[in-house]
């Protein structure tokens, strides 16, 4: 199910057919029912306000979880590029053979980092996955060779610096996994479909047109779109964008 919430497209069609579903389905268990007498009425009327209430407060809260995480990205994204560009210039405290590898190194690796945040497909990622993982072997094997050589305390910030971009790299998955758990995506869709259903089973007769009942389930589909957006790392319109990173790219060229 995390699979289809990296499509927000397929999660508004799907919630706007069901939620519109749920109202006809109201409908129709109200005629079949009779209409309410008015003590009826109002009393139904708290209960729908009371869960339409709860349905606001859980989109609410779901939406500032997806804003948390979007900036949670961006935030690791900064970072990246500030411990990379800082080892770029921390590679200078090494022996000048090894500093021109360890930079050429660098480079390759940012690019790749740069492709990380910029792809859609799933092959794709996982070949820059791959190749981030060895670029990091090399790396790490390149910067701790000529620092165990020299014993230096200069040299040990080549290898401080390097740690922090292998470091930052790992921060930078973990915020990408961190997803809305797919438990508050299935509260807020059984509460919508509810609310649905009860919309369509108490709206009086004259008022059971299907523009009035497609409202609520378009306004609380285009919510969940954009919920759905905000959290999609790769999938969604609003996205990560690889700024800082290509910024120190076009630097260091």
């Amino acid at each position: 199910m995390t699979a289809a919430m990296n499509h927000p497209i397929g999660v508004f069609v799907a919630t706007l057919v069901v939620l519109w579903i749920a109202a006809l389905v109201g409908v129709a268990v109200r005629k079949r029912q009779g209409e309410m007498v008015p003590e009826d009425r109002e009393d139904f009327g708290v209960i729908l306000t009371a869960t339409l209430t709860l349905l606001g407060l859980i989109i609410g809260f779901s939406f500032s979880m997806a804003i948390s995480r979007y900036d949670q990205r961006k935030n690791y994204e900064e970072e990246e590029a500030n411990a990379i560009g800082t080892e770029y210039l921390r590679v200078e405290l090494l022996p000048g053979v090894d500093a021109a590898k360890v930079r050429a190194l660098l480079k390759n690796y940012l690019a790749l980092r740069v492709k990380f945040y910029q792809t859609r497909g799933g092959e794709e990622l996982q070949e820059i996955n791959t190749r981030t993982a060895g670029l990091q072997a090399q790396l790490w094997e390149e910067v701790q060779a000529p620092a165990k050589a020299s014993q230096m305390a200069v040299a040990a910030l080549a290898v401080a610096g390097m740690n922090d971009v292998l470091n930052s790299q790992g921060y930078t998955q973990a915020a990408w996994w961190n997803r809305i758990p797919i438990a508050a995506w299935e509260l807020m869709w059984t509460i919508a479909v509810c609310c649905n259903f009860m919309i369509g089973y108490y709206l009086r007769p004259a008022a059971r047109h299907w523009v009035r009942l497609l409202v609520m389930p378009l306004v609380v589909s285009i919510s969940f779109f954009l919920i759905a957006d905000i959290d999609s790392p790769r999938g969604g319109i609003i996205r990560v964008l690889p700024q800082n990173l290509v910024s120190l790219e076009q630097g260091l060229k």
